[in-house]
């Protein structure tokens, strides 16, 4: 499944075509692309398209003129998640065939309601690192006639992740190589804090975790540079190569361009767009200044 081991060191930019970039995007695009320059190795783009509701060819049309703009170049073609289903399904298979993945047939709806009765009772719902409620153990415990009866009915269902299954048979402590704008060095790994991940929807044929643990081995890269963001979240994809025998890359994860409400900034920013900013007359040098290169 993973590409050949690269002779240079290889970096990416992978944006969602779901909404136009910002100041945020620019500066994780810059430093993958000047890393990769310096190091005298590869930048790719990579199109996360995988949400094929919010997710339109005008949008990724908008990425390249944007990183055009920024004098940015990348080696073609591009990857597009969309072209990759196959890839990932038969990731997703091979889990389901260690036995360590289950149909999940909760909404929503259901989950909110069952977190919110529990905790009605002063008791605590766990949360993963982004505060949403871990997934309820219900289907986790389903018989498989259950499972059966209610997939030939056509109920809904995702697949996810037995978290426990899957960290004891991996048998090991895991950890990661940082080098980022927070913690650095060794940093231990701890996937169970995610719960039972999805890894495939019914309205979407693979996750972010999966389809981006697979995309990162598919194209050999060597150096992930992200955001802080995604800085807890490392410890799935470590949890997953693992289980699928890929490589690992170094991680570097960056410091968050914020608004004026100190929170991310998001699509929706048009102010701190890029395509507003060079609309007012900014040039690419001034990008780099904006976002304190």
């Amino acid at each position: 499944m993973s590409a050949a081991p690269p002779d240079k060191p290889v970096y990416r930019f992978a944006p969602s075509p779901n909404g136009l970039l910002h100041l945020g995007h620019a500066l994780s695009a810059i430093l993958n692309h000047d890393m990769a320059r310096e190091a005298g190795g590869h930048f790719l783009l990579r199109i996360e398209d995988i949400d094929l509701t919010r997710c339109t060819p005008e949008f990724e049309e908008a990425i390249y003129r944007d990183l055009s703009w920024l004098g940015l170049e990348w080696e073609k073609p591009v990857r597009r998640q969309s072209e990759h289903f196959g890839e990932y399904r038969a990731a997703l298979d091979r889990l389901i065939g260690m036995g360590l993945v289950y149909p999940a047939f909760m909404t929503r709806g259901e989950v909110k309601a069952k977190v919110a009765a529990h905790e009605a009772d002063g008791n605590i719902w766990p949360r993963d690192p982004d505060g949403s409620p871990l997934y309820p153990e219900d289907d986790r415990h389903r018989s498989e006639t259950a499972r059966k009866t209610l997939i030939e009915r056509g109920v809904p269902h995702a697949f996810r992740l037995d978290m426990e299954k899957a960290v004891n048979l991996v048998g090991r402590s895991l950890s990661w190589t940082e080098t980022g704008d927070g913690e650095r060095g060794e940093i231990p790994a701890d996937p169970s804090a995610w719960g039972d991940v999805v890894l495939s929807r019914s309205d979407a044929p693979s996750s972010y975790h999966l389809s981006v643990t697979v995309d990162d081995a598919a194209q050999g890269i060597t150096h992930v540079v992200r955001g802080l963001d995604l800085f807890e979240a490392t410890a799935v994809h470590r949890l997953l190569q693992e289980l699928l025998g890929l490589p690992q890359p170094v991680y570097r994860h960056h410091r968050l361009i914020v608004g004026q409400d100190g929170k991310k900034l998001s699509k929706s920013e048009s102010s701190t767009g890029l395509a507003a900013l060079r609309d007012q007359g900014f040039l690419a040098g001034d990008i780099r200044r904006l976002v304190g290169l």
